[in-house]
Protein backbone atom coordinates (compact mmCIF):
# COMPACT_ATOMS: atom_id res chain seq x y z
CA UNK A 1 0.00 0.00 0.00
CA UNK A 2 1.51 3.25 -1.12
CA UNK A 3 1.05 6.14 1.55
CA UNK A 4 0.12 9.17 0.44
CA UNK A 5 2.85 11.38 0.90
CA UNK A 6 2.37 14.51 3.01
CA UNK A 7 2.53 18.12 1.45
CA UNK A 8 5.93 19.97 2.52
CA UNK A 9 5.40 23.34 2.60
CA UNK A 10 8.32 25.62 1.85
CA UNK A 11 8.92 29.08 3.64
CA UNK A 12 8.58 32.19 1.74
CA UNK A 13 11.26 34.05 0.02
CA UNK A 14 11.07 36.99 2.31
CA UNK A 15 12.58 40.63 1.68
CA UNK A 16 15.22 40.95 3.18
CA UNK A 17 16.78 37.78 1.39
CA UNK A 18 15.87 39.70 -1.52
CA UNK A 19 17.52 42.68 -0.14
CA UNK A 20 20.31 40.56 0.88
CA UNK A 21 21.23 39.82 -2.75
CA UNK A 22 20.62 43.36 -4.47
CA UNK A 23 23.04 44.84 -1.65
CA UNK A 24 25.57 42.39 -2.50
CA UNK A 25 24.94 43.22 -6.34
CA UNK A 26 25.26 47.02 -5.87
CA UNK A 27 28.86 46.25 -4.06
CA UNK A 28 29.86 44.33 -7.12
CA UNK A 29 28.96 47.39 -9.23
CA UNK A 30 30.56 49.99 -7.14
CA UNK A 31 33.77 48.16 -7.22
CA UNK A 32 33.37 47.86 -11.07
CA UNK A 33 32.30 51.75 -11.43
CA UNK A 34 35.94 52.69 -9.35
CA UNK A 35 38.22 50.67 -11.67
CA UNK A 36 38.30 47.39 -9.88
CA UNK A 37 39.78 48.88 -6.60
CA UNK A 38 39.29 47.72 -3.40
CA UNK A 39 38.31 44.45 -2.09
CA UNK A 40 34.13 43.87 -2.93
CA UNK A 41 34.30 40.80 -0.59
CA UNK A 42 34.46 42.93 2.47
CA UNK A 43 31.85 45.01 1.05
CA UNK A 44 29.54 41.98 0.43
CA UNK A 45 30.44 40.65 4.18
CA UNK A 46 29.32 43.80 5.86
CA UNK A 47 25.94 43.90 3.39
CA UNK A 48 25.25 40.25 5.30
CA UNK A 49 26.12 40.76 8.27
CA UNK A 50 23.77 44.20 8.81
CA UNK A 51 20.90 42.92 6.76
CA UNK A 52 19.00 42.15 10.26
CA UNK A 53 15.35 40.89 10.42
CA UNK A 54 14.41 44.23 12.57
CA UNK A 55 15.65 48.14 11.63
CA UNK A 56 16.53 48.22 14.97
CA UNK A 57 18.81 45.18 15.43
CA UNK A 58 20.53 46.31 11.39
CA UNK A 59 21.53 49.76 13.21
CA UNK A 60 22.98 47.94 16.32
CA UNK A 61 25.19 45.74 13.72
CA UNK A 62 26.28 48.38 11.95
CA UNK A 63 27.38 50.82 14.91
CA UNK A 64 29.41 47.65 15.64
CA UNK A 65 31.01 47.10 12.56
CA UNK A 66 31.70 50.62 12.44
CA UNK A 67 33.34 50.70 15.35
CA UNK A 68 35.10 47.84 15.27
CA UNK A 69 36.38 48.64 11.72
CA UNK A 70 37.90 51.56 12.81
CA UNK A 71 39.74 49.69 15.59
CA UNK A 72 40.73 46.63 13.49
CA UNK A 73 41.81 49.36 10.94
CA UNK A 74 43.91 51.37 13.63
CA UNK A 75 45.92 48.45 14.57
CA UNK A 76 46.24 46.89 11.58
CA UNK A 77 48.14 49.93 10.21
CA UNK A 78 50.28 50.15 13.27
CA UNK A 79 50.92 45.97 12.56
CA UNK A 80 52.03 47.02 8.76
CA UNK A 81 53.88 49.86 9.96
CA UNK A 82 56.47 48.02 12.33
CA UNK A 83 56.56 44.67 9.98
CA UNK A 84 58.39 47.68 7.40
CA UNK A 85 60.22 48.78 9.82
CA UNK A 86 61.31 46.07 12.05
CA UNK A 87 61.08 42.58 10.73
CA UNK A 88 60.05 43.05 7.38
CA UNK A 89 63.04 40.51 6.27
CA UNK A 90 61.93 38.21 8.86
CA UNK A 91 61.15 34.35 9.00
CA UNK A 92 56.55 34.43 8.64
CA UNK A 93 56.57 32.78 12.35
CA UNK A 94 57.56 35.38 13.19
CA UNK A 95 55.17 37.54 11.72
CA UNK A 96 52.27 34.94 12.96
CA UNK A 97 53.36 35.58 16.44
CA UNK A 98 53.58 39.33 16.58
CA UNK A 99 50.20 39.30 14.24
CA UNK A 100 48.75 36.52 17.06
CA UNK A 101 49.65 39.34 20.40
CA UNK A 102 48.41 42.04 18.48
CA UNK A 103 44.83 40.44 19.00
CA UNK A 104 44.86 41.17 22.61
CA UNK A 105 45.68 45.07 22.10
CA UNK A 106 42.45 44.62 19.70
CA UNK A 107 40.00 43.07 21.55
CA UNK A 108 40.88 45.07 24.79
CA UNK A 109 40.21 48.19 23.14
CA UNK A 110 37.02 47.30 22.65
CA UNK A 111 36.73 46.34 26.59
CA UNK A 112 37.87 50.05 27.42
CA UNK A 113 35.77 51.69 25.18
CA UNK A 114 32.82 49.58 26.45
CA UNK A 115 32.10 48.12 23.09
CA UNK A 116 32.72 44.03 23.61
CA UNK A 117 30.06 43.33 20.65
CA UNK A 118 32.88 45.04 18.06
CA UNK A 119 35.52 42.65 19.36
CA UNK A 120 34.87 40.66 16.39
CA UNK A 121 34.56 42.99 14.02
CA UNK A 122 37.39 44.94 14.66
CA UNK A 123 39.53 41.00 14.88
CA UNK A 124 38.12 40.15 11.08
CA UNK A 125 39.26 43.77 9.64
CA UNK A 126 42.63 43.50 11.47
CA UNK A 127 43.87 40.22 10.52
CA UNK A 128 41.88 40.99 7.02
CA UNK A 129 44.62 43.64 6.90
CA UNK A 130 47.74 42.55 8.24
CA UNK A 131 47.21 38.45 6.66
CA UNK A 132 46.39 40.30 3.07
CA UNK A 133 48.59 42.73 2.67
CA UNK A 134 51.34 42.68 -0.18
CA UNK A 135 54.63 43.70 1.16
CA UNK A 136 55.11 46.48 -1.87
CA UNK A 137 51.23 48.08 -0.99
CA UNK A 138 51.40 51.37 0.12
CA UNK A 139 50.13 50.52 3.50
CA UNK A 140 48.01 53.61 4.03
CA UNK A 141 45.82 53.27 0.94
CA UNK A 142 45.82 49.66 1.56
CA UNK A 143 44.13 50.30 5.33
CA UNK A 144 41.82 52.68 3.83
CA UNK A 145 40.69 50.72 1.03
CA UNK A 146 39.47 48.10 3.87
CA UNK A 147 38.11 50.60 5.84
CA UNK A 148 36.22 51.51 3.09
CA UNK A 149 35.18 48.64 1.45
CA UNK A 150 34.04 47.88 4.67
CA UNK A 151 31.91 51.17 5.63
CA UNK A 152 30.29 51.15 2.03
CA UNK A 153 29.13 47.91 2.87
CA UNK A 154 27.37 48.90 6.04
CA UNK A 155 25.82 51.87 4.15
CA UNK A 156 24.07 49.98 1.45
CA UNK A 157 22.55 47.51 4.05
CA UNK A 158 20.92 50.65 6.18
CA UNK A 159 19.79 52.02 2.88
CA UNK A 160 18.29 48.99 1.69
CA UNK A 161 16.60 48.16 5.13
CA UNK A 162 14.78 51.58 5.38
CA UNK A 163 14.02 51.06 1.37
CA UNK A 164 10.27 49.85 1.16
CA UNK A 165 7.35 50.14 -0.99
CA UNK A 166 5.15 53.38 -0.07
CA UNK A 167 2.58 51.73 2.59
CA UNK A 168 0.11 54.01 4.85
CA UNK A 169 0.03 52.51 8.39
CA UNK A 170 -3.40 51.72 10.19
CA UNK A 171 -2.20 53.05 13.56
CA UNK A 172 -6.35 53.81 14.57
CA UNK A 173 -7.09 49.71 13.88
CA UNK A 174 -6.98 47.27 16.85
CA UNK A 175 -6.89 43.84 15.37
CA UNK A 176 -7.47 40.71 17.39
CA UNK A 177 -6.31 37.40 16.06
CA UNK A 178 -8.02 34.41 17.37
CA UNK A 179 -4.25 32.29 18.28
CA UNK A 180 -6.10 28.68 18.38
CA UNK A 181 -6.81 29.03 14.83
CA UNK A 182 -4.95 31.12 13.06
CA UNK A 183 -1.77 31.31 14.65
CA UNK A 184 -0.69 28.16 16.53
CA UNK A 185 -1.28 24.61 14.04
CA UNK A 186 -0.52 21.33 16.13
CA UNK A 187 0.79 23.44 18.84
CA UNK A 188 3.74 24.54 17.39
CA UNK A 189 5.21 28.09 17.29
CA UNK A 190 5.29 30.60 14.62
CA UNK A 191 7.90 29.77 11.71
CA UNK A 192 10.35 32.75 10.75
CA UNK A 193 8.46 34.99 8.38
CA UNK A 194 5.70 34.90 10.69
CA UNK A 195 7.18 35.82 13.61
CA UNK A 196 9.50 38.38 12.05
CA UNK A 197 6.99 40.19 10.12
CA UNK A 198 4.53 40.53 13.04
CA UNK A 199 7.11 41.70 15.13
CA UNK A 200 7.84 44.05 12.41
CA UNK A 201 4.89 45.46 12.60
CA UNK A 202 4.30 45.68 16.22
CA UNK A 203 7.43 47.92 16.54
CA UNK A 204 5.76 50.14 14.05
CA UNK A 205 3.07 51.24 15.86
CA UNK A 206 0.20 48.03 15.29
CA UNK A 207 -2.42 47.61 17.76
CA UNK A 208 -2.38 43.96 17.74
CA UNK A 209 -3.35 41.15 20.18
CA UNK A 210 -4.71 37.86 20.44
CA UNK A 211 -8.13 36.12 21.59
CA UNK A 212 -7.60 32.52 23.29
CA UNK A 213 -9.50 29.76 24.81
CA UNK A 214 -6.05 28.69 26.05
CA UNK A 215 -4.45 30.36 29.67
CA UNK A 216 -1.30 32.36 29.57
CA UNK A 217 0.65 29.55 31.12
CA UNK A 218 0.20 27.50 27.65
CA UNK A 219 0.77 30.60 25.43
CA UNK A 220 3.89 32.19 27.33
CA UNK A 221 6.43 29.01 25.93
CA UNK A 222 4.73 29.02 22.24
CA UNK A 223 4.41 32.43 21.75
CA UNK A 224 7.59 33.42 23.30
CA UNK A 225 8.84 35.24 20.79
CA UNK A 226 6.45 37.38 19.41
CA UNK A 227 7.00 40.69 21.42
CA UNK A 228 3.33 41.52 22.50
CA UNK A 229 2.67 45.74 23.69
CA UNK A 230 -0.91 44.84 24.11
CA UNK A 231 -2.15 43.00 26.94
CA UNK A 232 -3.96 39.52 25.37
CA UNK A 233 -7.60 38.08 26.15
CA UNK A 234 -6.92 34.65 27.40
CA UNK A 235 -8.83 31.96 29.33
CA UNK A 236 -11.85 32.61 26.66
CA UNK A 237 -12.22 36.19 27.84
CA UNK A 238 -12.28 35.44 31.84
CA UNK A 239 -8.66 37.73 31.83
CA UNK A 240 -6.77 40.62 30.10
CA UNK A 241 -3.30 39.10 30.80
CA UNK A 242 0.15 41.29 30.24
CA UNK A 243 3.15 38.96 28.64
CA UNK A 244 5.13 41.25 29.49
CA UNK A 245 4.56 42.41 33.41
CA UNK A 246 3.34 39.02 33.95
CA UNK A 247 0.14 40.36 35.13
CA UNK A 248 -3.57 39.63 35.79
CA UNK A 249 -5.05 43.06 34.69
CA UNK A 250 -8.84 42.21 34.80
CA UNK A 251 -10.46 38.95 35.83
CA UNK A 252 -14.01 38.61 35.25
CA UNK A 253 -14.46 35.67 38.92
CA UNK A 254 -17.60 33.73 39.49
CA UNK A 255 -18.52 35.29 43.29
CA UNK A 256 -18.22 33.15 46.15
CA UNK A 257 -21.95 32.32 46.61
CA UNK A 258 -21.78 31.17 43.32
CA UNK A 259 -18.74 29.26 43.20
CA UNK A 260 -20.21 26.97 46.38
CA UNK A 261 -23.63 26.09 44.52
CA UNK A 262 -21.41 25.25 41.63
CA UNK A 263 -18.90 23.10 43.83
CA UNK A 264 -21.48 21.68 45.90
CA UNK A 265 -23.54 20.75 42.40
CA UNK A 266 -20.54 18.94 41.04
CA UNK A 267 -19.60 17.43 44.01
CA UNK A 268 -22.79 15.17 43.66
CA UNK A 269 -21.35 13.23 40.81
CA UNK A 270 -18.47 12.08 42.59
CA UNK A 271 -16.08 13.66 39.84
CA UNK A 272 -12.95 15.39 39.84
CA UNK A 273 -12.72 19.47 39.75
CA UNK A 274 -10.24 21.82 38.33
CA UNK A 275 -10.75 24.99 40.26
CA UNK A 276 -8.78 27.47 39.12
CA UNK A 277 -7.99 30.84 40.93
CA UNK A 278 -5.90 34.24 40.69
CA UNK A 279 -4.40 35.44 43.94
CA UNK A 280 -2.24 38.23 44.06
CA UNK A 281 -1.19 37.63 39.83
CA UNK A 282 -0.65 33.69 41.18
CA UNK A 283 -2.41 31.06 39.52
CA UNK A 284 -3.78 28.40 42.04
CA UNK A 285 -5.51 25.43 40.50
CA UNK A 286 -7.00 23.39 43.45
CA UNK A 287 -7.28 19.43 42.71
CA UNK A 288 -8.09 16.11 44.24
CA UNK A 289 -8.37 12.49 43.12
CA UNK A 290 -8.53 11.76 40.06
CA UNK A 291 -11.01 9.43 38.33
CA UNK A 292 -9.35 9.14 34.88
CA UNK A 293 -6.43 8.84 33.00
CA UNK A 294 -7.40 11.79 31.05
CA UNK A 295 -7.47 14.11 34.45
CA UNK A 296 -3.84 12.85 35.50
CA UNK A 297 -1.94 13.28 32.10
CA UNK A 298 -3.04 17.17 32.66
CA UNK A 299 -2.15 17.39 35.72
CA UNK A 300 1.15 15.44 35.35
CA UNK A 301 1.78 17.93 31.50
CA UNK A 302 1.42 20.86 33.48
CA UNK A 303 2.51 20.89 36.92
CA UNK A 304 5.63 21.23 36.24
CA UNK A 305 5.23 24.77 34.76
CA UNK A 306 6.32 27.52 36.76
CA UNK A 307 3.07 29.79 35.34
CA UNK A 308 0.86 27.26 37.60
CA UNK A 309 0.43 26.30 41.21
CA UNK A 310 -1.21 22.85 41.78
CA UNK A 311 -2.95 22.63 45.72
CA UNK A 312 -4.17 18.95 46.25
CA UNK A 313 -6.87 19.94 48.75
CA UNK A 314 -10.20 20.45 48.56
CA UNK A 315 -12.05 23.07 46.59
CA UNK A 316 -12.34 26.18 48.87
CA UNK A 317 -15.77 27.42 49.06
CA UNK A 318 -15.22 30.84 50.31
CA UNK A 319 -13.35 32.37 47.47
CA UNK A 320 -14.29 33.54 44.26
CA UNK A 321 -12.93 31.75 41.26
CA UNK A 322 -11.82 32.20 37.58
CA UNK A 323 -13.15 29.20 35.96
CA UNK A 324 -14.01 25.34 36.65
CA UNK A 325 -12.32 22.33 34.59
CA UNK A 326 -13.90 19.07 34.33
CA UNK A 327 -13.20 16.48 31.62
CA UNK A 328 -14.96 13.24 31.90
CA UNK A 329 -16.10 11.11 29.06
CA UNK A 330 -18.41 12.90 26.70
CA UNK A 331 -21.90 10.73 28.18
CA UNK A 332 -21.08 11.66 31.81
CA UNK A 333 -20.46 15.66 30.48
CA UNK A 334 -23.63 15.67 28.89
CA UNK A 335 -25.48 14.35 31.66
CA UNK A 336 -23.53 17.39 34.20
CA UNK A 337 -24.78 20.18 31.26
CA UNK A 338 -28.25 18.78 31.07
CA UNK A 339 -28.38 18.95 34.88
CA UNK A 340 -26.11 22.40 35.53
CA UNK A 341 -28.80 24.08 32.88
CA UNK A 342 -31.75 23.83 35.42
CA UNK A 343 -29.66 25.25 38.24
CA UNK A 344 -31.46 28.34 39.28
CA UNK A 345 -27.31 29.90 39.57
CA UNK A 346 -26.77 28.55 35.86
CA UNK A 347 -28.06 32.01 34.71
CA UNK A 348 -25.00 33.47 36.54
CA UNK A 349 -22.50 31.16 34.59
CA UNK A 350 -21.30 30.81 30.82
CA UNK A 351 -20.81 27.01 29.97
CA UNK A 352 -18.60 25.71 27.81
CA UNK A 353 -18.14 22.52 26.55
CA UNK A 354 -15.62 21.32 23.45
CA UNK A 355 -14.59 17.45 22.53
CA UNK A 356 -11.01 16.87 23.53
CA UNK A 357 -8.57 16.22 20.88
CA UNK A 358 -5.76 14.53 22.91
CA UNK A 359 -7.71 11.96 24.69
CA UNK A 360 -10.33 10.34 22.32
CA UNK A 361 -14.06 9.84 23.40
CA UNK A 362 -13.51 12.36 26.19
CA UNK A 363 -14.93 16.26 26.40
CA UNK A 364 -13.94 18.97 28.22
CA UNK A 365 -16.37 21.45 30.62
CA UNK A 366 -15.48 24.75 31.44
CA UNK A 367 -17.72 27.29 33.60
CA UNK A 368 -16.97 30.83 33.66
CA UNK A 369 -18.86 33.99 34.44
CA UNK A 370 -21.97 34.74 32.41
CA UNK A 371 -20.55 38.12 31.60
CA UNK A 372 -16.81 36.28 30.49
CA UNK A 373 -16.56 36.83 27.09
CA UNK A 374 -13.81 37.43 24.94
CA UNK A 375 -16.05 40.54 23.35
CA UNK A 376 -16.71 42.06 26.49
CA UNK A 377 -12.69 42.00 26.73
CA UNK A 378 -12.06 43.21 23.18
CA UNK A 379 -14.97 46.37 23.77
CA UNK A 380 -12.99 47.50 27.21
CA UNK A 381 -9.70 47.24 26.11
CA UNK A 382 -10.09 49.36 22.51
CA UNK A 383 -11.51 51.95 24.99
CA UNK A 384 -8.17 52.85 26.52
CA UNK A 385 -6.09 52.66 23.32
CA UNK A 386 -6.31 55.64 20.51
CA UNK A 387 -8.29 53.59 18.26
CA UNK A 388 -11.19 54.26 15.86
CA UNK A 389 -12.02 50.60 14.93
CA UNK A 390 -11.87 46.72 15.98
CA UNK A 391 -11.16 44.54 13.53
CA UNK A 392 -11.46 40.40 14.72
CA UNK A 393 -9.73 37.63 12.83
CA UNK A 394 -10.91 34.20 13.22
CA UNK A 395 -12.18 30.92 11.04
CA UNK A 396 -15.45 30.32 12.29
CA UNK A 397 -18.21 32.58 10.49
CA UNK A 398 -20.31 34.88 12.13
CA UNK A 399 -17.92 34.96 15.07
CA UNK A 400 -15.23 37.54 13.62
CA UNK A 401 -15.46 40.33 11.45
CA UNK A 402 -12.83 38.92 9.25
CA UNK A 403 -13.12 34.74 8.40
CA UNK A 404 -10.12 33.74 7.29
CA UNK A 405 -9.77 29.87 5.49
CA UNK A 406 -6.60 28.66 6.02
CA UNK A 407 -3.98 26.67 7.86
CA UNK A 408 -1.34 28.56 7.43
CA UNK A 409 0.24 31.70 10.11
CA UNK A 410 1.50 32.86 6.97
CA UNK A 411 -1.51 33.55 5.59
CA UNK A 412 -3.32 34.73 8.91
CA UNK A 413 0.09 37.57 9.29
CA UNK A 414 -0.27 38.71 5.60
CA UNK A 415 -3.50 39.45 5.96
CA UNK A 416 -2.88 40.97 8.97
CA UNK A 417 -0.38 43.21 7.27
CA UNK A 418 -3.03 44.11 4.49
CA UNK A 419 -5.07 45.23 7.26
CA UNK A 420 -2.17 47.21 8.76
CA UNK A 421 -0.05 48.51 5.92
CA UNK A 422 -2.10 48.73 2.83
CA UNK A 423 -0.63 50.37 -0.34
CA UNK A 424 -0.79 54.31 -0.38
CA UNK A 425 -2.35 53.69 -3.74
CA UNK A 426 -4.76 51.00 -2.25
CA UNK A 427 -8.26 52.10 -2.45
CA UNK A 428 -10.12 52.18 0.83
CA UNK A 429 -12.81 50.09 1.82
Amino acid sequence: MIKKMQQIELPPIGMRIIKSAIGVLIGFLIYLLRGENGAPFYTALSVLWCMRAYDNESYGMALQRVIGTFIGGFYGLIMILLEFQFFKSEPDYIRFIVISLFIIPVIYTTILLNKKNASYFACVVFLSIVVLHLGEANPFLFVGDRIFDTLLGIGIALFLVRLHFPRHKRKDILIVCSVNDLLLFNNQGLAGYSKIELNRMIQNGLQFTICTVRTPADLIDRMSDIQFKLPIISMDGAVLYDIEENRYLKVRTINQVISKHIIEFLQTFEIQIFQNIIKEDVWLIYYGDFTNKAEEKIYEGHRRSPHRNYLYRAEPLAHETVYFLIIQKEAIINQIVEKLNQQPFSQACRILTYTSDDYPGYKYLKIYRHDATKQNLIEELSETLPVNEVITLGTVPNDYDLTIHSESAEETVKKIKNIFEPYLWTPKK
